[in-house]
């Protein structure tokens, strides 16, 4: 069985910074470098390095990132046939500055994702009988994003939501959505009341389950993850590691999580899948490049198994 990504490819203009500017300060950096990026991709390099049946659906611009982009995927064995070209537009870009402590701030301008539509959702219709995840995130336009989830959960799907960037989500989104992956700060910004402490996290959860969705998990950092399911509540241990670029650190984690899903691995241990893929990427610069093979996240999973 395999995964649909249906989301968002960007490329990422990563600046490597002393620290993060405040508002209206000009820094100069260490270094500038771009590199393939957004969730979608992201959480497409994620499982097809994990081992998983791979597949993109999304759009690139008309432009060289576009190509690069495309092909790009395609090296990291994901199956680009429904990564269409939107002609006359601009590729995705996200521009991110990473001080040396490895936090981040990103800005993403959308091109081409912002075209993801009825063509996309045509090939996935085409496209979802041999499926057994699909992962959602929402830098794509959210009429796609609510369709897309719909068409999964009326096959049977494992559908996984990560609601990034935060934005309020339509009521309907929330009883298509197995799974939903907040971070704290996304989970503060659906619920309204912040997230980032065990109590708040339960409580956050607490409430995205009310509105419909029956499994939710909030990445915590370096506090590990919250999970809530109908089985009850539990926390996820961190694994403890060098910190080196957090970019894409949630990325990770989503990818593992539908990974383990997609190969009939339980609940518990799709998580900590997504723990040991989410720490092993912040070991390392980037997003992409900074995903985990599937021999990384075992060996780290059999060394400290994180305790539930």
């Amino acid at each position: 069985m395999s995964i649909i990504v249906f989301g968002s490819i960007n490329m990422d203009l990563v600046a490597r910074v002393p620290r993060l500017p405040v508002p209206g300060e000009t820094l100069t950096g260490h270094s500038f470098s771009t590199v393939p990026g957004g969730k979608g991709a992201n959480q497409a390099v994620a499982c097809a390095r994990l081992g998983a049946r791979t597949e993109m659906i999304g759009r690139v611009g008309d432009d060289v990132f576009g190509e690069s982009l495309r092909t790009h995927l395609s090296q990291e064995g994901v199956i680009v046939e429904g990564v269409g070209i939107a002609r006359g537009a601009p590729s995705g870009v996200a521009v991110i500055a990473v001080s040396q402590s490895g936090e981040n701030e990103i800005i993403v301008i959308p091109g081409a994702n912002g075209m993801v539509g009825e063509v996309d959702l045509d090939y996935l219709r085409g496209h979802i009988a041999s499926v057994k995840v699909l992962l959602l995130q929402l830098e794509v336009p959210m009429s796609a994003v609510v369709e897309a989830a719909r068409l999964g959960h009326t096959h049977g799907l494992t559908v996984i939501l990560d609601p990034a960037p935060a934005q309020t989500l339509p009521e309907e989104l929330y009883r298509q959505v197995d799974i939903l992956t907040p971070n704290t700060s996304e989970a503060g910004s659906l619920v309204g009341f912040p997230a980032d402490t065990i109590e708040g996290a339960e409580q956050a959860a607490q409430e995205l389950r009310r509105r419909g969705t029956p499994r939710v998990i909030i990445k915590m950092g370096g506090k590990g993850a919250f999970s809530y399911t109908d089985a009850g509540s539990a926390v996820f241990s961190p694994y403890l590691v060098d910190v080196v670029d957090t970019v894409a650190a949630g990325d990770a984690f989503n990818g593992a999580l539908a990974a383990a899903l997609s190969e009939g691995r339980s609940y518990d241990q799709a998580v900590q899948w997504g723990m040991a893929a989410g720490a092993l990427a912040v070991t390392k610069r980037g997003a992409q490049e900074a995903m985990p093979y599937r021999a990384e996240v075992l060996s780290l999973i059999e060394k400290g198994k994180p305790s539930v």
